[in-house]
């Protein structure tokens, strides 16, 4: 025990009263234990003794976690809280950033999930908790929406539906805001969780018909192609030619598959995040 956190008193709410005045902090703002009520006695009485230590808001409390989870990872990472309000913003800067941000971001969106969990333990209204590192969200915002208008424009070239591979509740969120104000295609979520993806249809979309599919993967560089988009290692993961994802859009709806994995790193949403 920090024995700079214990404080003294003939009685205990003594004890607490001197702790408060010298932390300069109110009583709401303290989490109080009372160690020791103390003895009254002529001969032989003992003080009370109470510990008393400001409580950390919900963003130092996130902030601790992932600093004790880096330390067990052996990652040397920095924090920086950025926000601490309605909408909790923590930083991270590490020489091994690719560590900490992990393939699409996947490690980064871990660490967020758990800083989330550990800065609304006792909450009733649950606090959004963004960690980011080395600015990578705000690039990888930037690339989702270049690509969300680079596939719009080609399904509507193309008069199909095109499903992008699957993406976290976050990803999805900024291909439908993306696309939100578009006069010519709209954007639902199909599929279940892990395994739920964004699908733009639009306008002028015909029914039925052979699908455009977008060659090895690579979006529009690729020439187009009649055979199906397979992922690497040369496994069609999505079944049937032309068909949904195995998380699957209803059968007999044809689309254009992308097929760049997308990962994780999270208006006509028609989403339940």
């Amino acid at each position: 025990m920090d024995e700079k956190d214990v404080f003294y008193g003939k009685t205990a709410e003594d004890a607490i009263e001197e702790a408060l005045a010298e932390l300069k902090i109110t009583r709401d703002e303290a989490e109080i234990t009372v160690l020791d009520e103390g003895k009254k006695k002529l001969i032989g009485g003992t003080k009370a003794k109470v510990k008393v230590v400001k409580k950390q808001s919900d963003g130092a409390k996130a902030v601790s976690f992932i600093e004790g989870l880096m330390e067990i990872l052996n990652l040397n990472v920095v924090t920086e809280l950025v926000s601490d309000g309605d909408k909790i913003e923590i930083l991270l800067t590490s020489t091994e950033s690719n560590k900490v941000i992990g393939r699409h971001g996947e490690v980064l969106d871990s660490v967020q999930t758990l800083a989330g969990a550990v800065a609304n333990i006792g909450r009733e209204r649950y606090k959004k908790v963004v960690v980011d590192c080395e600015n990578y969200r705000s690039g990888r915002e930037q690339t989702l929406i270049d690509l969300a208008h680079r596939l719009a424009a080609k399904a509507v070239e193309k008069r199909r539906r095109v499903a992008l591979e699957p993406m976290n509740p976050y990803e999805r969120r900024i291909i439908h805001s993306a696309l939100t104000d578009s006069e010519e295609v709209k954007t639902i979520s199909s599929g279940k969780e892990p395994v739920r993806y964004v699908v733009i249809i639009p306008n002028n979309e015909i029914e039925g018909g052979k699908p455009y599919t977008v060659r090895g993967g690579r979006g529009e560089r690729g020439r187009d192609s009649r055979r199906d988009s397979r992922p690497r290692g040369g496994r069609d993961q999505r079944g049937a030619r032309g068909g949904a994802p195995r998380s699957g859009a209803a059968r007999g709806k044809k689309e254009i598959h992308f097929g760049t994995f997308l990962g994780n790193s999270g208006n006509t949403h028609n989403d339940e995040e």
